[in-house]
């Protein structure tokens, strides 16, 4: 299986990426940009100064003047891009992965991504057929760059707090070790009671992966043992931020959403505000109550950045805890949208669960992932099973039965996972009764029990 995925490039070390790959993939990523400086940063992984200098050395042989941040966060890297007005860069980072795992996130100038569709295919071709050009007769320069201040003044034009805040936090000893600290340092009005932001890439404590509700445990408990108003769990590479209330339950990442866009709404009436078509249909719902535009895009940090560009949109939001913001080069950021919520918080006479529930007025399965090696057949199965229903293929097979106007609605999409082999499907319906029969029904027609 290629290294080469859908919006990056992962592997294991060294056995798919080691030093050799690295180098080949950034002599191909200096011939593809053909122009610097290249903006190069990295994780706090074990192999990954081994990675990111061989990487380097491919880029400077390229010709192409280098600027190495060093440690840093994905969001870090895309706002040093930017900010320095680089011609691209990219970020060794694998994510949420295990421990085993590297790669790279790649992007053009501005931050915007360079994904499957607009040439990392070209890049894996380069990268990987024949031998690699031979080093420019006039080598790229190497300089060093410490963009952590600047990012830090940059992240906090965000905060516009009312009072005092008490939070916890758990970076799962990922990048937020390395950058929150220094975002709550310029931020004395939050409180945090943080966990595991010690920067070690074995993941000692649990997977950095928020999204699985089994590595929310520990923040659940330091929410309830600090009297924490909220809870903020991030990702490994802390590009991703989900969310807590202060009673332990873990909120959708659509509910944030659509919080914040209210008060984006509120600053630029008649806005759009991307969305991911997994979220529920309040989102659209109270966009649209709120005189914004709501806009539906298929899944994937590639297609909503370039949507919001197409669309001047201020703000948008993936159910995988990607939040996006026009002044932040459209690029996703885990610390903005924190700050975004605890704006929220901070006005409201209401607490976190309340601002909340407000939202939660519909019934939905989340994500729920199937292994089928068939996948093309098993979406067949769902359209043939539901053909008099209203069927749009923007990502998948998304199939709906009425609208929010009236009561007894649903919704499925099944769509194939763009960085794992799985089906995954999310339904919804303001009923529960209906959300969990149709849920089943699903489920038969596919003939595969879910994983858990």
């Amino acid at each position: 299986m290629s290294v080469f995925k859908a919006y990056d490039i992962r592997g294991t070390y060294p056995d798919q990426i080691d030093a050799g790959l690295a180098y080949r993939i950034g002599r191909a990523f200096a011939d593809f940009l053909g122009k610097g400086p290249v903006v190069v940063g990295r994780d706090m992984r074990t192999m990954a100064p081994e990675i990111q200098g061989a990487c380097i050395e491919g880029i400077l042989d390229g010709g192409l003047d280098v600027i190495d941040i060093g440690l840093c966060s994905t969001p870090q890297a895309y706002f040093a891009i930017g900010h320095l007005g680089a011609a691209g860069g990219l970020s060794v980072t694998a994510s949420h992965n295990p421990a085993q795992y590297i790669g790279f996130k790649l992007t053009r100038e501005e931050a915007i991504p360079i994904s499957g569709d607009t040439g990392l295919k070209q890049l894996e071709q380069m990268a990987t057929q024949g031998e690699p050009p031979a080093p420019q007769a006039a080598r790229g320069s190497l300089s060093q760059v410490d963009t952590l201040a600047d990012y830090v003044a940059h992240v906090c034009r965000w905060a516009d707090f009312a009072r005092p805040l008490r939070i916890a936090s758990d970076a799962a000893n990922g990048m937020a070790a390395h950058t929150f600290p220094a975002v709550l340092a310029a931020l004395p009005q939050i409180e945090n009671h943080g966990l595991f932001f010690e920067l070690d890439g074995t993941f000692p404590n649990h997977e950095a992966n928020p999204l699985r509700e089994s590595t929310l445990a520990d923040l659940k408990r330091e929410i309830a043992s600090s009297g924490a108003e909220l809870g903020a769990a991030f990702d490994g590479d802390a590009d991703r931020c989900c969310f807590v209330d202060e009673n332990g339950r873990a909120l959708g990442n659509d509910i944030v959403t659509t919080m914040v866009a209210q008060e984006v709404l509120g600053r630029e009436p008649g806005a759009a505000i991307v969305y991911d078509l997994r979220s529920s249909w309040v989102l659209p719902e109270t966009v649209l109550a709120a005189g914004g535009k709501p806009v539906k895009e298929r899944v994937g940090h590639s297609f909503l950045k370039a949507r919001m560009r197409e669309h001047d949109a201020p703000f948008g939001g993936e159910l995988s805890g990607h939040y996006y913001f026009r002044d932040n080069w459209y690029a996703d950021n885990s610390e903005i949208i924190l700050l975004s919520v605890l704006n929220l918080v901070s006005r409201s006479d209401k607490p976190f669960s309340a601002m909340a529930s407000k939202l939660m007025r519909y019934h939905s399965t989340g994500e729920v992932n199937f292994e089928i090696e068939d996948k093309a057949a098993a979406l067949g199965k769902l359209k043939a099973a539901f053909a008099d229903g209203s069927t749009d293929e923007m990502d998948g097979v998304t199939i709906a039965y009425g609208d929010p106007s009236a009561s007894g609605w649903w919704w499925v999409n099944l769509r194939p996972s763009n960085t794992e082999p799985l089906l995954r499907m999310n339904l919804e319906s303001d009923d529960r009764a209906c959300m969990e029969g149709m849920t089943a029904k699903v489920v038969g027609i596919l003939g595969v029990e879910p994983l858990l």
